[in-house]
């Protein structure tokens, strides 16, 4: 047991660490993070110091408050042990480990790992139903590598087929579904 407790810990103080950077760059306390999530201002304060556990729904609340999404901080949670990014880095696709169930309709895995200035995941779903509308203050790609998928960007629907691709500007509100089985590659830029 003493390993894995090692690399929860470890996890814990990353996704804490990227929690205080994303509260900080959008110009939040604590007290308005806790008041915004409905979360009280001392757990998020032992959440940002790698001290507590956040909920899947408790996450997902800070995503929506920190203009993030739940993937994106999982990715920062599992980011790699040095604090330096390696300048070239291969992922086999083998060792990816998608999100934990309930982080996004389907899977969704970060291709690369480490503090780097974009984010890219690889999203597989069959979702047919609109999910939750986000927004976040960073850019974002979105390429359709297979089946079709509608791509909703402030409230305008977009027929995306394998292929085609979308980027959209930071603050967009956004969101994407399909009557069918599809895959994307999202990229995301990171916090400013």
């Amino acid at each position: 047991m003493g390993g894995g407790e090692g690399i929860e810990d470890a996890a814990a103080a990353r996704l804490g660490a990227r929690l205080r950077e994303l509260r900080k760059a959008r110009g939040l306390t604590l007290v308005q993070l806790a008041e915004t999530t409905e979360l009280s201002h001392p757990f998020l304060s032992q959440v940002e110091r790698g001290l507590a556990n956040l909920s899947l729904q408790s996450l997902r609340r800070i995503a929506v408050a920190l203009e993030t999404s739940p993937v994106e901080l999982v990715a920062a949670a599992e980011a790699g042990e040095g604090a330096a990014p390696r300048r070239t880095e291969v992922v086999r696709a083998g060792s990816r480990r998608p999100t934990p169930e309930g982080f996004a309709r389907g899977t969704a895995v970060s291709l690369a790992r480490g503090a780097r200035p974009f984010t890219p995941i690889l999203v597989e779903s069959d979702a047919l139903e609109p999910g939750e509308v986000f927004a976040h203050a960073e850019d974002e790609f979105v390429y359709v590598l297979s089946g079709a998928a509608v791509v909703e960007t402030d409230g305008k629907e977009h027929r995306l087929v394998a292929g085609d691709s979308i980027y959209y500007a930071g603050g967009v509100l956004h969101r994407w579904w399909s009557d069918e089985e599809y895959r994307l590659l999202v990229v995301k830029q990171q916090a400013r």
